[in-house]
């Protein structure tokens, strides 16, 4: 059973929606915890969450200003860290689009270091967080973080005698972080109108609650070179707005570029090295140094592959799409949903 107490944890990214959750779920379930390090580069919100998890009152916590491009900084921050959970990216597909080296310097760049700072750290696990634009990504944000989960799965050939796993979690969008369409429509609803980008656009998505279970699972079951996929529904863009301003005007106004009709969590490739457990997928990496007789998985873990004349009877019945996350994709039809990411 994972056990934070007395271990020292770095959170890249930490004043973020996803890093806040972390700290708070972490601080209530491991009140002895060593230290836990807010790792960012906004003051402003570090101030902010200083309020709510104050030195005083939680005796473990830091809050270190630094960029994860300054490969020296983060190189000090990591002193004496346990764990690293790297949370830290430029995440809008439209200003990556514009500004493509910034995310590049961030994202891939940022993430080298992040490796390089556990190497040289003794840091024992590392977590990163990707997202679902990452596979078979068509936007520059998505292939950052896929470039992202490639260097940290790598890195686990290169650790030589340390003892030190990295692994991944994927997931889609996350309900109410900030920059997304919730807290969107909820401020737009004001004005009577909700800009919907297409009338079919779905996503999928999870809770910040999850997202974090997600990442403690991964630090407590992960090997090395695994990218964990949790199970989770998906909803039509034009539902959550109805949900969110049922009197509101839905204006069509386009897909921005590099987004996607709908994301896939495991492309068809991926599903060949991917195993079902009953909490999640794992991707387990090519290259592993595993072998039947050890592999970290447990043994009800089978190999899982929807197999593509499956997919395209059930798209002949209208249960799902040539895209593998279609429109009918919402949370009334889970068990088909799940299968049908897979390829």
């Amino acid at each position: 059973m994972l056990d934070l107490n007395n271990q020292s944890i770095l959170i890249t990214g930490g004043t973020g929606s996803f890093g806040k959750k972390m700290v708070e779920m972490v601080l209530h379930r491991y009140p002895n915890v060593k230290r836990l390090v807010v790792y960012s580069r906004d003051e402003l919100k570090q101030f902010e969450m200083s309020q709510v998890f104050s030195a005083a009152r939680y005796p473990a916590i830091r809050y270190f200003i630094g960029d994860v491009r300054d490969a020296h900084r983060l190189q000090r921050a990591c002193e004496g860290i346990d764990i690293i959970i790297h949370a830290a990216a430029l995440k809008q597909v439209p200003a990556a689009e514009y500004n493509p080296m910034e995310c590049i310097k961030t994202n891939v760049w940022g993430a080298e270091n992040v490796i390089n700072a556990a190497l040289d750290n003794q840091v024992k696990k590392v977590v990163a967080l990707s997202t679902d634009k990452a596979a078979a990504p068509i936007n520059l944000y998505g292939a950052t973080k896929l470039c992202s989960d490639k260097l940290f799965i790598a890195a686990n050939n290169m650790k030589g005698s340390r003892d030190l796993a990295l692994s991944v979690v994927r997931y889609g969008n996350v309900i109410g972080s900030r920059g997304s369409v919730i807290p969107f429509f909820l401020e737009q609803r004001q004005k009577g109108v909700l800009p919907i980008t297409h009338p079919d656009m779905t996503r999928f998505n999870i809770s910040l609650e999850q997202g974090v279970e997600l990442v403690l699972y991964a630090l407590e079951h992960a090997w090395g070179g695994e990218l964990f996929v949790p199970k989770i529904p998906s909803y039509r863009i034009t539902d959550v707005a109805t949900a969110v301003a049922p009197q509101c005007e839905q204006r069509i106004v386009g897909i921005r570029p590099g987004e996607k009709l709908h994301e896939d969590l495991i492309t068809e490739t991926d599903s060949y090295h991917t195993l079902e457990l009953d909490y999640c997928y794992v991707i387990c990496p090519s290259t592993a140094r595993w072998t039947k007789n050890n592999m970290p998985m447990p043994r009800t873990a089978k190999p899982y592959r929807l197999a593509l004349p499956t997919i395209r009877a059930l798209t002949t019945n209208g249960s799902t799409s040539s895209s593998y996350a279609s429109k009918s994709h919402g949370i009334s039809t889970p068990i088909l949903w799940h299968k049908a990411i897979l390829v």
